[in-house]
């Protein structure tokens, strides 16, 4: 209901997915909003939101994709986002904010996109390292490398993949030109002969 006023004295728990953008909103975001545990999507984009992003929306274990886009929120990250590991998307682009990108966990896959327009961001994805940065880049993860699949003996595993795939479109092209051309004598002459 986007353009209409609604006093919402309570909201209900069971909300998964809430969208209050382009609603002009003005002041902080609310702290409450971080007890809304069973919420998958939150949107406060295209806003005149205020202020500093609440450390409360950590608590939103379960937030898929989070959008505080287009406001001017401003402060830095707070590290509680860390926590949201099933946060697949992030836009907190067009703000204020400042300081260290907070790193680990989902914040090493976000990419440039989910921060720009905040020149006062630094750290990992940005490309302006922070003064007391020793490197650009996130710790190490759990993801697995590339490098993880090679073999004892140097092979890598496209190679692999590659001998496998060619030997099955030969064994499918042999096999076309057997049963196409007929009944195939030597198949049938093999098979029966064991069996007699």
């Amino acid at each position: 209901m986007k353009g209409i006023f609604i006093e919402l004295v309570k909201i209900q728990s069971l909300f998964t997915t809430i969208d209050f953008s382009n609603n002009n909103f003005k002041g902080d975001i609310p702290k409450s909003i971080g007890e809304l545990q069973s919420l998958k999507g939150l949107n406060f984009s295209h806003n005149n939101l205020i202020g500093r992003v609440p450390p409360s929306l950590g608590n939103l274990t379960n937030l898929e994709w989070l959008d505080l886009s287009s406001n001017k929120l401003e402060g830095e990250i707070p590290v509680q986002l860390v926590d949201l590991t099933s946060l697949a998307f992030l836009n907190l682009s067009e703000n204020y904010l400042l300081g260290k990108i907070p790193q680990g966990k989902q914040f090493n896959t976000f990419m440039n996109d989910s921060y720009k327009e905040n020149r006062g961001l630094c750290g990992f994805p940005m490309k302006n390292a922070c003064s007391n940065d020793e490197g650009q880049q996130p710790p190490p993860s759990s993801t697995i490398q590339e490098d993880d699949f090679k073999f004892e003996n140097g092979f890598h595993w496209k190679v692999v993949l590659l001998g496998y795939g060619v030997g099955f479109m030969f064994g499918l092209g042999l096999s076309y030109l057997v049963f196409s051309s007929g009944k195939p004598i030597w198949l049938v002459n093999f098979f029966f002969r064991r069996t007699r």
